[in-house]
């Protein structure tokens, strides 16, 4: 038993490392300070109102989900990719505009189950370019609902599922993580 528990322990510090080491700074992505600063604000920008809405639908409030998803639309579209080879350049900026999709159709409906369903997407979507998205200083945790068999990214371990808030508020587990502690 002992032996099994170092082993998921090693496992799990591997693939953290891994994470972290994939992630770029803004700097190492485009090369120049200013640059640099303004990549990074809208990289928080990007996950700010990714977070607004996903706790506008732990709240279940569809109105604040709906101007916040307008608002990651918004900074989807700004956001362009750097210092990619040409397959992930494609394949990241497929899934920007699949993300900008899914981010318009939670932003035209104020109908809560339709933006949960969207939101589901959004947030697998999410997750396979999170080291793309990921602010400098900043930890996300991607975060699972068992029941739904779907992810969401939080910037907290504690526990608050966006797609079954009425009956399965804490109902989830954090499955893994990426970004760096601040100093």
């Amino acid at each position: 038993m002992k032996k099994l528990i170092i082993i998921a322990f090693l496992a799990f510090s591997f693939n953290t490392v891994v994470a972290q080491s994939t992630i770029k700074t803004s700097l190492e992505e485009v090369g120049t300070p200013e640059l640099a600063k303004k990549r990074e604000v809208l990289k928080q920008e990007i996950m700010a109102k990714y977070l607004a809405v996903n706790q506008s639908l732990v709240v279940s409030d569809s109105l604040q989900a709906a101007k916040s998803a307008g608002e990651l639309l918004k900074a989807l579209n700004q956001f362009k990719f750097k210092k990619l080879t040409l397959p992930d350049m494609n394949a990241a900026t497929t899934m920007r505009g699949k993300l900008a999709g899914l981010a318009k159709e939670i932003a035209d409906t104020h109908s809560i189950n339709k933006q949960r369903k969207s939101m589901m997407e959004l947030s697998e979507g999410m997750w396979t370019i999170i080291d793309k998205l990921v602010p400098e200083k900043t930890v996300l945790y991607k975060q699972t609902c068992p029941m739904a068999g779907k992810v969401w990214i939080s910037d907290v371990k504690e526990i608050k599922n966006p797609y079954f808030p009425k009956n399965m508020l804490t109902c989830g587990e954090v499955t893994a993580s990426v970004g760096a502690v601040q100093p």
